[in-house]
């Protein structure tokens, strides 16, 4: 093929006023946010810690007689299903990534996403689905409260859990904080049931169970409210990482647990005289005549 001198240049003039085709900008590599080795430590040590109190509690439960240990074995429950809970969060059993993606645009060049995927620690859920109501249960049955308003208090706190799971998973804002806001809902809902129905009910009781009363639910209404404070903070804003998070909820953990528990039977067996006893299917079975009290004075 000829090439003449003059087509040479008017190819050259042609390509010269293209403008430079833009870089197309990857999106980066997955982000993964895990917990380190101070969050690893933090989740064996809370849970030989519910391991042992376990342990004490059922050997309270084992003084007392049988009429006596209904606050005693739900205690020990609370704490067994801590155990197992943070058994499978330290052995990795209960753990699941979260995946989240972020669109950033820029100019000129097409958006891009960044994806990350957190730890979601969903035995935390598993356990506080069971251990919650069992908690509600010590204060329900130490104020008096009726059927009514026990089942009431126990399935707005499987409601508030349980939404808060759903949370922790949302894809989105709005499907996350939507489902944290029906959490914080149904959590004034068992505030409600503890601190106006229950005052209530244990007003009619003798002046020690009424101060009592008053102390243990108050400081496990602040110690509850700090968790979806929690929650905001990590799971929701993702603005502390997953260490911080650990730490956070074992410490709540052991207060609102082992701590709790201590302080609720150290105080019921020093009360002993006016704390409640079951008769009846709880103590001798069905074919017994007795008859079922609860928190009589």
């Amino acid at each position: 093929m000829i090439v003449e001198p003059g087509m040479v240049e008017a190819l050259k003039k042609a390509t010269s006023t293209v403008a430079p085709i833009p870089t197309v900008i990857p999106g980066a590599d997955p982000i993964y946010q895990t917990a380190g080795d101070v969050g690893n430590r933090t989740l064996w040590a809370v849970c030989i810690i519910m391991a042992l109190s376990s342990l004490a509690f059922y050997g309270m439960a084992f003084r007392q007689p049988v009429q006596k240990r209904l606050f005693h074995i739900l205690t020990a429950f609370i704490t067994t299903f801590a155990f197992l809970s943070y058994f499978a969060m330290a052995s990795g059993d209960g753990i699941s990534l979260n995946k989240t993606v972020i669109t950033e645009s820029h100019k000129h060049v097409p958006d891009t996403e960044q994806i990350i995927y957190r730890e979601v620690y969903w035995a935390r859920y598993v356990d506080w689905s069971v251990t919650t109501p069992l908690l509600l249960m010590d204060l329900a049955l130490m104020a008096g409260l009726s059927g009514a308003n026990i089942l009431v208090a126990i399935v707005a706190d499987v409601i508030m859990v349980l939404t808060g799971l759903f949370a922790a998973y949302g894809k989105g804002d709005g499907q996350k904080w939507g489902w944290y806001a029906w959490a914080c809902i149904a959590y004034l809902v068992v505030v409600y049931q503890l601190a106006v129905n229950g005052r209530s009910t244990v007003a009619s009781k003798d002046s020690k169970t009424k101060a009592f009363y008053g102390a243990i639910a108050g400081f496990t209404l602040i110690l509850w409210t700090v968790y979806p404070i929690i929650w905001g903070i990590a799971d929701g804003g993702r603005l502390v990482g997953l260490d911080a998070e650990i730490i956070s909820y074992a410490v709540l953990d052991v207060l609102a647990k082992p701590v709790f528990g201590f302080w609720l039977l150290f105080t019921h067996d020093s009360m002993s005289s006016t704390s409640p006893s079951l008769e009846g299917f709880w103590s001798n079975g069905f074919g017994s005549q007795g008859t079922l009290r609860v928190g009589d004075d």
